[in-house]
């Protein structure tokens, strides 16, 4: 595995939020779900589209705190503009698991 450096870690922007909408994305590729997730005042409403069909259904991520990166370009998925990268972690069949921070406020960085 390459080395990285603490600056360069510092330079990707991770931050919890809670999910306020989510839909199925039928138009994509592969299955997904467009979200919404709240990071709070100073960040706001940021839009995702996620490959979670496996275990999660919108209605049960209403609510849910989730991880992502929010200073990475956005990102054209067919006629969706993803604006952040929400982050999980593949299961033994690949499937993604959402990656949570706890009980902390929406904005919060990871440090």
């Amino acid at each position: 595995m390459e080395q990285t450096t603490f600056d360069t870690f510092m330079a990707v922007d991770i931050r919890a939020g809670t999910v306020v909408e989510a839909e199925p994305f039928p138009e994509a590729r592969k299955p997904a779900i467009k979200l919404v997730v709240d990071f709070g005042a100073d960040i706001g409403r940021k839009k995702s589209s996620a490959q979670i069909t496996d275990h999660y259904s919108p209605e049960e991520l209403l609510g849910r705190k989730v991880m992502a990166v929010v200073n990475f370009p956005p990102r054209q998925i067919g006629p969706f503009m993803s604006e952040v990268l929400v982050l999980g972690f593949p299961d033994e069949d690949g499937a993604i698991v959402l990656a949570a921070p706890g009980d902390v406020p929406d904005g919060a960085r990871l440090a």
